[in-house]
């Protein structure tokens, strides 16, 4: 009797060579490696304790994957991975996972925050150099700037416009010029047309002023010259018309 009690504390040669073998698979990635239930003894612990350990392993496997299903691929930045009685390195690991998760779902909603904002008009809003008291480094940082220098250069040539606009159209203040710094591209373009636009109407307004101005103090010498064009150009030929029938 105590014979066969001294031999279940020990694994036989061929339940150590069915140990290996499992270990073997295990270590390869199989998820299906398991070992006899019907062990006895310490060799049934040793079949019990792998069994859950790879149980286990395959369960944070399929979690990761349903991670990468609904966070990365059906965009619910909300999930996070949950393993039951998760502890040690288990509880550390999804620990880790899921403060990945935060760290990378975090820039997301602060760019679909920010570039929400713009779309709907509001230029106020920017997205924060760092979370938690920590600055955000690599390509967040990167990106944090990026998106805020772009903000910046559109409130900036908002704001230019806004003025220019205000001065010529509205108060008529002629010679008005939008000035946006650092701009390039299409922004130096649309700044490029804006000032365009405005010379143009200054041009063609101080013209027209000049023109009348003389006819009213009796000088009929003058006529507009200002290249323009539509409308501004059937007042034009209207105004040399008066002047010439002034004139003769």
């Amino acid at each position: 009797m105590n014979v066969l009690d001294n031999t279940s504390l020990f694994l036989s040669t061929q339940e150590m060579e069915t140990l290996l073998e499992a270990l073997i698979a295990l270590r390869r990635g199989d998820a299906t490696a398991r070992l006899p239930v019907q062990w006895l003894g310490v060799a049934g612990k040793v079949a019990d304790v792998f069994n859950d350990l790879v149980e286990q392993n395959a369960t944070m496997a399929s979690e990761l994957a349903r991670l990468r299903q609904v966070v990365g691929k059906e965009g619910k930045l909300k999930q996070r991975a949950a393993l039951s009685e998760s502890r040690g390195f288990w509880g550390e690991s999804v620990e880790s996972i899921n403060s990945l998760i935060d760290d990378l779902v975090h820039p997301t909603s602060e760019v679909a925050r920010v570039i929400g904002a713009v779309a709907q008009g509001d230029l106020s809003k920017s997205m924060a150099l760092e979370v938690d008291g920590r600055e955000l480094e690599g390509e967040f940082l990167r990106t944090a700037r990026t998106i805020n220098k772009m903000v910046e250069q559109l409130g900036n040539f908002s704001a230019e416009v806004t003025r220019v606009a205000r001065e010529v159209g509205t108060e008529g203040k002629l010679g008005g010029q939008a000035k946006v710094k650092g701009v390039a591209g299409t922004w130096k373009d649309l700044t490029d047309s804006v000032n365009s636009m405005a010379g143009n109407l200054t041009g063609q307004v101080r013209n027209i002023a000049e023109v009348t101005t003389a006819v009213a103090n009796g000088d009929l010498s003058k006529k507009i010259t200002v290249d323009v064009k539509g409308e501004i150009f059937e007042l034009k030929n209207t105004i040399n018309v008066m002047v010439d029938q002034l004139r003769s």
